[in-house]
């Protein structure tokens, strides 16, 4: 039985469904699980953790400034325990960029920071235009269009593998 850690970084909520998701698969083996959201981290003593796990999303093919400053400074508790990191992103839709070394934004992230997560995953994300305001919702169509994706601003589409999270739920509950 372990003491786990899930810190998250979301834009519009999908990163924090999915890292309840993960808590789900977790909780039945016996964890105890604690999620925090990065704007909060700073106030959880990493130290009284088994297992640390991150999450982030991304927005315009960048994760949140504050996922890389907490992982920064933070990276020799990190190292010192079982951990993961895990990427949402809509790109990850497509087959051929579902998997971390295959994935352009997780790639990109991980040659920006010096942490080297035990384990690694990546999740196709969300899109729901109705939610976004007028910028984001006219910059992500243009994204999706050139991408070949989704582009009605009425569209809401979950493109979340929900067994590759619990896949990667069960991998954590076994470091």
């Amino acid at each position: 039985m372990a003491n786990i850690l899930i810190i998250y970084s979301t834009t519009d909520g999908h990163t924090v469904v999915i890292s309840n998701r993960i808590k789900q698969v977790l909780e039945p083996y016996g964890h105890q699980v604690t999620i925090v959201s990065v704007n909060d981290a700073a106030e959880v003593n990493l130290l009284s953790f088994d297992k640390i796990v991150i999450g982030a999303s991304i927005r315009y093919g960048k994760h949140s400034p504050k996922i890389v400053q907490f992982i920064s400074n933070n990276e020799q508790i990190l190292d010192s325990k079982p951990n993961a990191f895990f990427s949402v992103n809509v790109v990850a839709r497509k087959p051929e960029k579902s998997q971390p070394a295959t994935n352009p934004y997780l790639q990109k992230f991980l040659r920006r920071i010096s942490w080297q997560p035990k384990e690694l995953a990546v999740f196709a994300g969300k899109i729901d235009y109705p939610r976004y305001n007028p910028f984001d919702r006219f910059m992500i169509r243009l994204i999706m269009w050139i991408t070949k994706g989704p582009t009605d601003p009425t569209t809401v589409i979950e493109f979340t593998n929900w067994q590759q999270v619990e896949d990667f739920g069960r991998l954590i509950a076994e470091m």
